[in-house]
């Protein structure tokens, strides 16, 4: 009975043993991880995420590396800009372990090496710097500081993603002289829109009386032509009229009869006009001898004759 009760007990140890052994040799690795083993104390080899199995007592799990982004917050430090003024910066630093091996044995904590690289090189930046030029190139100041740390990040495992400026304060004084800098700019760019906006004004105004100038010397121009051009088609039309006139004079002349009917009408408007100078006049004007009329109209028709030979 004895010897049973013996047995059983070391099976039970036996059996405890092997459990533990398994354990002990089972390491999960969560995803986006990587766990650095050492064998009896020296570098093995990295195990990535998921089940993976080790040498029990032999192997131990030295360093965990998280490989996702990692934001890492860079304490507020007072910099010397290229003008002599004091600036406090602050800013976040962005990166990502690539090499498990490199981050445990390149630095013996990469973390505060990073972070004080980055405080030097921030501060050798920014003294190279005048202090308007530091708020207008923080961009350049960025990617400045991020190429520096990826070099020696290099030697780390770790690869540094990108650095952002956070905060740049000035003294309180020189803060105070920028903000009434800024105010007076402000002012002057008011002003200057001021006047630039009368001058447009009056601009506008000039342009517009010198159009309606212009339009009205043209609508005179324009009506003294056509005036003209009316006044030269009255004088064209009353001369064809007169000519037409003459023409129908002429043809009536040369018709049958015609030579009496001009007869009778010189001798219409010959009497005419005596008696219109005998109206107008208190003096009675008459031919010295009445019988010049008869010749008068001799004389007439004599031309009328000559004239239609001739024709």
């Amino acid at each position: 009975m004895g010897n049973i009760s013996g047995q059983m007990v070391v099976a039970i140890i036996f059996f405890a043993v092997v459990v533990l052994l398994i354990k002990w040799s089972i390491v999960i690795v969560p995803q986006q991880r990587q766990y650095v083993i050492e064998r009896l104390g020296r570098y093995y080899t990295v195990l990535s995420g998921g089940l993976n199995f080790i040498m029990p007592v032999l192997d131990r799990v030295a360093f965990r590396h998280d490989l996702r982004e990692i934001p890492l917050d860079v304490p507020p430090q007072i910099c010397i800009t290229r003008d002599n003024t004091q600036l406090q910066v602050d800013g976040i630093l962005y990166f990502q372990v690539k090499d498990a091996k490199l981050a445990s044995y390149g630095s013996s904590n990469f973390i505060i090496a990073i972070t004080q690289l980055a405080q030097t090189t921030l501060r050798s930046v920014i003294g190279r710097m005048e202090l308007d030029r530091t708020f207008e190139e923080r961009e350049q100041i960025n990617a400045t500081v991020v190429a520096e740390l990826d070099k020696a990040a290099l030697n780390w495992g770790v690869k540094v993603l990108r650095y952002e400026i956070k905060d740049l304060t000035p003294p309180k004084e020189i803060l105070m002289a920028m903000q009434k800098q800024i105010t007076a700019e402000r002012e002057k760019r008011a002003v200057i829109a001021k006047s630039e906006g009368e001058k447009q004004t009056a601009l506008n105004l000039a342009e517009g009386e010198r159009s309606a100038k212009i339009a009205q010397s043209e609508g005179d121009k324009q009506a003294e032509i056509n005036r003209a051009q009316g006044e030269a088609a009255a004088i064209l039309a009353k001369a064809e009229a007169t000519a037409t006139a003459l023409k129908q004079i002429g043809a009536a002349i040369t018709a049958q009869g015609g030579i009496q009917a001009v007869n009778l009408q010189v001798a219409g408007q010959y009497i005419e006009a005596f008696a219109n100078l005998a109206k107008q006049n208190n003096t009675m004007i008459i031919p010295s001898n009445m019988g010049d009329i008869s010749s008068l109209i001799a004389t007439a028709t004599s031309v009328i004759s000559k004239t239609k030979d001739n024709a």
